[in-house]
């Protein structure tokens, strides 16, 4: 047997969440490769999970839950496998817990056994409420460019983590990019990565912390509480600035803050903004904390090729640059956008609306009113929000305008742009919608009705 198949073989394991993205799918086919017993549940039905279902159709030692979740899948388990996002109350995680059932998350679970199987390798989380992404995306890039073998996971589309376990005898490092709720596994063991990265600290999933700032940052922080003695805390300006009252003495003076100017200014970065200077100075200390020399830190970056969906340049169309932003899920990340196209200044066509986080808008609509030409309004629950927020601006309505799929605001954009103008498309909200079921949904539509222009 592979040895990372023993802590689970024979196993009765309770997968709650399957959805599409392909992590969880990835999971429960290693899960049931290892030879557990795994029920699959999840509150989405079998025809909207159908094509996850269809991934995993030949394991016989599957058994499906869909459409609801039953109480004796979660007390007759061995393991519980959460996903990400599951309400901090879960009557049937509760149940779990009560029966003495081990509640595991699969980018702790992958720690715990990465560390069991490879003594030797070394952890690296990167978490902020913007940033996360791409810092860790230019980590990897750059560990690669140097030859330091490294694996990439945590939440990233389509890599499921615990498959990651059948390759990490060879890795040399991991580097995890992890969001608030895969932090709560790692409170839930007491563990965390040896280099703790934290970027940013800004508003954001306060609909699910019911407003409670404290209490999302109760779940970011377990990227450092656990760590050791000699364990590595980086820590942006930004967000040491916006968490330091909640912080200990000790993790105070040991913290590494590293701002935008820590990155010298003659390093080409091939990425818009001064945000992504600040977070490419958080990924050159946590590179340095790795042993890596300067010049392959500095060839990495210069060769990084940006992330999709994040200030993402597609090009220019008819005298027109099109930038995709479709990650930007939140005002302050949408400002962001509009700060780091000085250029364009009084010429954005900008793309933004979706469903509402429970976000005030009003820094936002002043940003609008100051640097954007027009706005084309992507209906939704949030965007009424934006609205409002842009009349007390005095943002011009002539200048606004909404429709209801985002194939019409790309039209709309693009028959408002003129050369010189950039379209930017930064919603500033979720994505959830009739439209779209997750942002990846939307970042794909969006790049094929850009490529579909003429």
């Amino acid at each position: 047997m592979e040895p990372w198949c023993i802590p689970f073989k024979g196993k009765k394991v309770t997968v709650m969440g399957l959805g599409l993205l392909g992590r969880g799918v990835g999971d429960a086919d290693f899960l049931a490769a290892c030879g557990a017993e795994v029920t699959v549940t999840d509150l989405k039905d079998a025809r909207t999970l159908a094509p996850s279902v269809a991934r995993l159709a030949h394991h016989p030692n599957i058994t499906w839950v869909l459409g609801r979740h039953r109480t004796e899948d979660f007390c007759r388990a061995d393991m519980v496998l959460k996903a990400a996002g599951v309400p901090h109350d879960s009557p049937f995680v509760r149940a779990a817990h009560e029966r003495g059932v081990s509640v595991e998350m699969s980018a702790a679970l992958l720690v715990a056994e990465a560390r069991h199987l490879n003594p030797h390798v070394r952890v690296v989380g990167v978490t902020g409420t913007r940033g996360k992404t791409t810092t860790t995306m230019l980590l990897s890039h750059t560990l690669r460019h140097a030859g330091v073998p490294a694996l990439v996971g945590g939440n990233v589309r389509g890599v499921a983590n615990l498959p990651l376990l059948k390759k990490v005898h060879n890795a040399a490092v991991l580097v995890l990019e992890l969001d608030s709720w895969q932090l709560q596994g790692f409170g839930t063991r007491r563990i965390a990565p040896d280099i703790a990265v934290f970027t940013t600290f800004m508003d954001d999933h306060l609909n699910y912390y019911r407003g409670d700032r404290r209490a999302y940052f109760a779940d970011k922080a377990h990227i450092f509480l656990h760590q050791k003695k000699g364990d590595v805390l980086i820590m942006g300006a930004q967000a040491y600035a916006a968490v330091r009252p909640w912080l200990s003495p000790a993790d105070c003076a040991r913290a590494q803050k590293v701002s935008g100017e820590a990155l010298p200014p003659e390093w080409r970065l091939p990425l818009l903004g001064a945000h992504n200077r600040a977070n490419a100075a958080c990924a050159r200390a946590a590179l340095t904390a790795l042993g890596v020399e300067d010049t392959a830190i500095r060839e990495g970056f210069a060769s990084f090729p940006g992330v999709e969906g994040r200030l993402e340049d597609m090009g220019v169309r008819a005298g027109v640059r099109w930038i995709n932003d479709n990650n930007a899920t939140t005002p302050d990340a949408t400002i962001a956008a509009l700060r780091a196209l000085p250029e364009y200044a009084g010429r954005v066509i900008l793309i933004a609306g979706g469903a509402d986080k429970g976000l005030a808008q009003d820094a936002l609509a002043r940003e609008i009113a100051a640097r954007c030409k027009a706005v084309v309004l992507l209906s939704g629950s949030g965007t009424p929000a934006l609205r409002a927020a842009l009349a007390d601006a005095e943002y011009p309505r002539a200048a606004l305008s909404e429709y209801g799929t985002l194939a019409a605001c790309v039209q709309a954009a693009h028959a408002a742009a003129q050369r010189g103008d950039a379209v930017l498309f930064s919603p500033a909200f979720a994505s959830f919608s009739k439209e779209f079921q997750n942002e990846y949904e939307r970042n794909d539509a969006f790049r094929a009705l850009w490529a579909s222009l003429t």
